[in-house]
């Protein structure tokens, strides 16, 4: 515990700077700028891929579903 107050007030009086804080709208246009992709940007885009697949599937079953039913009958 004696170290760590030290330790946090240090960090605090170095985390200070002289500069002037970047204005709001700057910051959000170089935010939307950038377009940074994030981990759930993948897993999005792998679930609609595995969606599709999906769909193909069913479509192909359904179509060996009526070529098997028009044989039998």
């Amino acid at each position: 515990m004696k170290v760590v107050l030290p330790l946090l007030c240090l960090c605090l009086l170095a985390a200070c700077s002289d500069k002037p804080p970047v204005p709001q709208a700057a910051a959000a246009s170089q935010a939307h700028a950038a377009s940074v992709a994030t981990p759930w940007d993948a897993m999005k885009q792998d679930e609609q891929r595995a969606k599709d697949v999906q769909k193909i599937v069913n479509k192909q079953a359904e179509q060996q579903r009526k070529q098997i039913e028009a044989q039998s009958q």
